[in-house]
């Protein structure tokens, strides 16, 4: 199998790398393309790849192009992971926000709003370029904001596309060992999580029919022992009955995180900026030393991710630290789609417990009634999220097999859980509203009715200021979305 990156000079793609070249992975892709725009990052990249110490995996060709039409021919499976406006783009959607004394963070509020009014058009582009060029393959998306990016692919793309992060598994993940019943890999049963991207509750864990979730939030030792369990206050887990998305804590804990962002001496985006505008030339030039450079700034990355939440020096965890998560999830999916075996993930798909279609037309043997024919018309689909639409993009744990990702019947949201949930999924469609018609009175709307911003005026500050900063937007309104 052939295996495209769409961003393939991006940071992590060393993770990925790592994970085909060992492991059970290994032999799973034949060829590996890695595509961006920018082709001193894609130097850079493969020197990192050539000089890292697994090189079990020296057998599997390595091919950088920023040619994306070539790239896309002959590929199984697209892997997305791209940034328009890069690192500094991140640190704008950061300013603007912060500058009106909003909540300044990549995906979620205001700046997730204005990352997806960019990105979506140019996963638009992908997308129809793949139904060209290789309209077999599978999609599976990484570009941030994941939710909102997905959405907006499902009418090209149907169910060949899959959006994937690893918040969510990984708070299952933490959450089982620190309840002392670890799930085996793959397995997702008797779990319970329903939510968006960033924004999700773990409401059940169960072993051997028994939910531990209710014991584990009662123990202020067990969640002290991981990263979501030290995000918020012990009895504030035990009313609310669920353990939280750390992306919440944004939401749960909006005002400290908007003070510690504003007292940081830079942003989050200004910190990641910096250091890869130093890192990528150095790791080009670096020869056999590239490696250990990439993961010298990997740590430190990781040791600064969710900062605002910890106390001053309050370190992250090992595991945390060490790196890997959304790779795995991402070549886990892949694995099961290629036909080798099914799987259980948590992702962000269509909220249907029918198989979601092939753009245009039904899947085989789910198709609807044939022309002239007089059966009735099915049934609506039932949602795996009740209360949320049932052709919106949710993040369920799902069984992946190789006809795609099909989400597992979830019970229904809390009253306030499902309030936040439908605010937060109509600021989404207002956003793919906005990014795929060039609607700018849907971009203002969405900006407006955003929990985090909740303001007309507000709104209207913010949208200026993102059209000031990117002339992506400006375009986009001018040219209607096409």
């Amino acid at each position: 199998m052939r295996l495209l990156i769409a961003g393939g000079g991006g940071f992590r793609v060393p993770l990925i790398y790592r994970a085909l070249a060992s492991g059970r992975f290994a032999g799973m892709v034949s060829a590996l393309v890695l595509y961006d725009v920018d082709p001193a990052r894609l130097e850079a990249v493969a020197a990192v790849l050539r000089s890292m110490p697994e090189r079990a995996g020296a057998q599997l060709p390595v091919h950088a192009t920023t040619n994306l039409p070539q790239a896309l021919e002959g590929a199984g499976m697209v892997f997305a992971a791209i940034r328009p406006g890069g690192t500094a783009g991140r640190v704008a959607d950061e300013k603007v926000a912060q500058a009106l004394g909003l909540l300044g963070q990549e995906t979620t509020g205001a700046g997730g709003i204005s990352y997806a009014l960019r990105t979506i058009p140019r996963m638009l582009e992908l997308a129809r370029l793949m139904k060209e060029h290789c309209p077999d393959a599978w999609l599976i998306n990484f570009t941030n904001p994941a939710g909102m990016v997905t959405e907006a692919l499902l009418p090209v793309l149907g169910r060949k596309v899959i959006g994937i992060c690893d918040s969510a598994g990984g708070l299952v993940q933490r959450a089982a060992r620190a309840a002392g019943v670890p799930l085996p890999e793959g397995t997702l049963d008797g779990v319970g999580y329903y939510g968006l991207n960033h924004l999700g509750w773990l409401y059940r864990l169960e072993s051997e029919g028994h939910d531990v979730l209710p014991e584990l939030l009662a123990d202020q030792r067990a969640l002290g022992s991981f990263e979501e369990g030290r995000l918020f206050p012990q009895p504030f887990l035990a009313g609310l009955g669920a353990l939280p998305n750390e992306y919440l804590y944004y939401y749960y804990q909006q005002d400290a995180a908007r003070l510690a962002m504003l007292a940081a001496a830079r942003t989050r985006g200004e910190t990641i900026h910096a250091q890869q505008q130093e890192l990528y030339p150095r790791l080009a030039a670096a020869g056999r030393d590239a490696f250990r450079l990439w993961e010298e700034a990997r740590r430190s990355r990781e040791e600064g991710y969710l900062a605002e939440a910890r106390a001053t020096g309050e370190q992250r965890d090992e595991d945390d630290l060490a790196g890997g998560g959304y790779e795995r999830v991402a070549l886990a999916a892949m694995h099961a789609l290629s036909g080798a075996g099914s799987t259980q993930l948590i992702l962000n798909t269509r909220n249907s417990l029918v198989p979601a279609p092939d753009s245009g037309a039904g899947l085989p043997g789910t198709a609807g009634p044939a022309a002239g024919s007089t059966t009735a018309e099915p049934a609506a689909p039932r949602p795996a999220i009740p209360g949320l639409p049932a052709d919106a993009v949710v993040e369920v744990p799902c069984t992946v097999t190789a006809t795609g990702a099909l989400p597992l019947p979830q019970e229904v949201p809390t009253e306030p859980q499902l309030a936040l949930l439908r605010q937060v999924k109509e600021v989404e469609r207002l956003t793919v509203r906005a990014a795929v018609d060039g609607d700018r009175d849907a971009a203002l709307a969405a900006f407006a009715g955003h929990p985090l911003v909740d303001s007309q005026d507000l709104a209207q500050a913010l949208l200026e200021g993102y059209e000031r900063e990117f002339t992506a937007l400006r375009e986009l309104w001018r040219h209607g979305g096409r």
